[in-house]
């Protein structure tokens, strides 16, 4: 379920699909049971941190499959709230008009275009909705919900994807590190590749094939650093009618901008970045030369599609192009 209704509802949704939850808590179970065999070592430090790494994973296992999935369900008169989690009951809660007394619109503490509804009661209790997921028409759906519940003086949230703006950002404006924090990158890296080789002599004993192998990868990676560590400061999105302008850095810190334009694009398409639908998903755009451009990290996949929609329509780009 997400905000984009064919009817006068409009429905928010959070919590994960049973097969992600498992995903995720496989993938934390097998972290956990990797420092099993420190628990039958006879090194007192070992059986710590095998006990540590253990009940974490436990712990976050145990979150991961116990964390409700929430509904919400807005009306013109009412809000159903659904909540329930896994192998429990659906526990059920209605909001009426009247109830309602005031609306905030927090943005999120993670991502800047996350936004919740934050409802206030006649009781004072305070209710958070799940996030909007189209983002990009988060200030026409807050305008609908505050005048549909006769709720005044409800702030426009700053959205800097919402469609009503001229230009969509997507990410933060690039800035190169400075040459002061790029050499002690370099110096730390250089360090630890040391350690070992330096840990051994220290000790008496002598350096193994491994150890010294490390001192000149250490040094090629500490070059790698020094030469190209800009290039992971990401990209700045410009999105405007008709093109997107996109803003990099070389690696030596010197500015790099490029231009989409629709007539350009080959396939534009949404991707996850990373393990969670929820947090880590992308718009990639391949353009007819073969060149790819991956946006800054935008949130939920249905995030994802909402600016990827906006995107599809500011440039014009043509229907059989269009993968979302």
């Amino acid at each position: 379920m997400d905000d984009a209704t064919t009817s006068n509802d409009i429905r928010l949704r959070e919590g994960a699909s049973i097969a992600q939850r498992l995903v995720m808590a496989g993938f934390a179970a097998a972290v956990a049971l990797c420092f099993t065999p420190g628990l039958f070592t006879h090194e007192t430090l070992e059986v710590i941190i095998s006990v540590v790494a253990l009940l974490l994973g436990a712990v976050f296992v145990g979150a991961v499959m116990l964390a409700p999935a929430v509904v919400w369900i807005i009306t013109p008169d009412e809000i159903l709230i659904g909540q329930q989690r896994p192998f429990g009951r659906l526990r059920t809660r209605i909001v009426t008009r009247d109830d309602i007394t005031g609306l905030q619109v927090p943005g999120g503490k993670t991502a800047k275009a996350r936004f919740q509804l934050a409802f206030t009661l006649a009781s004072g209790e305070r209710l958070t909705s799940p996030p909007i997921s189209d983002v990009t028409h988060v200030r026409e759906t807050v305008a609908r919900i505050a005048a549909q519940f006769d709720v005044p003086d409800v702030d426009a949230p700053v959205n800097p994807l919402d469609a009503s703006n001229p230009e969509m950002h997507l990410g933060e404006p690039v800035e190169p590190f400075s040459v002061r924090d790029i050499r002690i990158a370099a110096l730390i890296v250089v360090a630890l590749s040391a350690a070992p080789y330096a840990y051994r002599l220290w000790r008496g004993l002598p350096p193994s094939l491994v150890d010294i192998m490390l001192l000149p990868l250490g040094a090629i990676a500490a070059f790698a650093v020094h030469r190209y560590a800009n290039l992971v400061t990401g990209a700045f999105w410009i999105i405007r009618q008709g093109d997107i302008h996109v803003e990099r850095l070389w690696g030596d810190g010197t500015p790099r901008a490029d231009h989409i334009e629709g007539r350009d694009v080959k396939a534009i398409t949404v991707e996850r970045r990373g393990r969670s639908e929820d947090e880590h998903c992308i718009v990639v755009i391949r353009l007819q030369s073969g060149h790819r451009f991956r946006s800054p990290r935008i949130g939920s996949r249905l995030e994802a599609r909402a600016v990827g929609a906006e995107i599809v329509r500011r440039l014009g780009i043509a229907p059989e192009n269009n993968q979302i």
